[in-house]
Order: structure tokens, then C-alpha cells, then sequence
């Protein structure tokens, strides 16, 4: 998890930044939605901790956003279910909708190769 701030503080322009700053340094940028402390939402929080420790060490970024606290962060990312983990970065955008519990759909749902993944 990054030490960002509050997610109050990302404007859609650091969102946009973020992308056109993109260079393929297999470097992921995930912004996971949540909505306060609920069951799910602790869940998918520990969940998505645990695979990015697992299979991206070092080469992450998760900025968790509670859209109870700031909502309009939602409409960016059409979010229409929590909670939703969305892979900014490495392009295109993908989603995954749920706690994130089973870790080979999240990997598959979102293209996440181990850092010494070769293709056959």
C-alpha cells in the first residue's frame, strides 16, 4: 500500500498525469473502491494487500478510495458496484468487481504476471 494521502486529496488531473506519464517499467497502478469499513470492503482491502505483496513486491501502487467520504471520485472510473479494484496502469484499464478473494481470477482479470513471468 503507498503512503498517499487521503484520497480526498487525488484529483481527476493526478489521475491524468498518471497516465500520461506511463513508460512500460511493469509498474501497476491500482485504485481500489470501497464504501467505509464494511465486511467487503476490509476484505477486498487485505485481499488485494496480500496478491500485490505476493506477485508485484516493489512494483505497485494502491490508493484505496471510500467513496462514503468522497463520491465523486466514482464517476471517473464508472464505478457501479463495490467494491471495485481498477488497474490504471500498466494501459488498457481493467475492473474487477468483489472482495477479491479468488486470487487466480483477479490475476487473470487483471494480467498480472510474476516479475520473472517469460512468455513461451
Amino acid at each position: 500500500m503507498s503512503n498517499k494521502p487521503d484520497s480526498s486529496e487525488i484529483s481527476p488531473d493526478k489521475a491524468m498525469e498518471d497516465l500520461g506519464e506511463f513508460n512500460d517499467n511493469g509498474h501497476y497502478n491500482l485504485r481500489l473502491y470501497v464504501a467505509g469499513q464494511t465486511p467487503k470492503s476490509l476484505a477486498a482491502i487485505a485481499n488485494l494487500k496480500h496478491i500485490c505483496e505476493k506477485y508485484l513486491a516493489g512494483r505497485y501502487t494502491i490508493d484505496v478510495i471510500d467513496l462514503l467520504v468522497t463520491p465523486t471520485l466514482a464517476a471517473g472510473d464508472q464505478i457501479v458496484a463495490l467494491p471495485t479494484l481498477v488497474r490504471r496502469l500498466p494501459p488498457p484499464l481493467k475492473r474487477v468487481i468483489g472482495n477479491l478473494a479468488d486470487t487466480e481470477r483477479l490475476l487473470v482479470g487483471l494480467d498480472i504476471r510474476p516479475k520473472d513471468f517469460q512468455s513461451p
